[in-house]
């Protein structure tokens, strides 16, 4: 006697979008000089408590400093991640054009070369048909 046939109910997960993907937290200039007025206010044992309920690592805390020390509040604002560009993109392109024209300056003497072995070996050839021997 066969089997029955045993239907599955159809479970779909549907993931919630807003967990796809983690994104960086971005602060803003406003909260990190508040944040830093806070903490040159703190008594000592206190800034450990501030950076816990913030929820902020003391080196971030200590780049802001440094930051702001140095550029003022323009230091504060969001930078692009990463190093930054030693090249402008028309920089980056001339490089480019440059390559490809000592590339093709190479395959142009190249192909020049071919010719005159051609020519060469024909002139041989035309030599040694006549029976002339140079």
């Amino acid at each position: 006697m066969p089997k029955t046939v045993s239907v599955r109910p159809t479970t779909q997960v549907t993931p919630d979008p807003s967990l796809e993907k983690r994104t960086r937290r971005t602060f803003s200039v406003e909260y990190k000089l508040r944040l830093l007025a806070e903490t040159e206010g703190c008594k000592h044992g206190e800034l450990g408590a501030l950076l816990r309920r913030e929820k902020i690592y003391h080196n971030q805390l200590a780049d802001w400093r440094r930051d702001f020390a140095e550029k003022g509040v323009a230091g504060l604002r969001k930078s692009a991640p990463g190093p930054a560009a030693s090249r402008t993109p028309e920089q980056r392109r001339i490089e480019q054009l440059e390559k490809e024209t000592s590339r093709l300056t190479r395959k142009l003497k190249m192909a020049h070369d071919c010719l005159d072995l051609q020519k060469k070996a024909l002139s041989m050839l035309d030599h040694l048909s006549n029976g002339s021997v140079a």
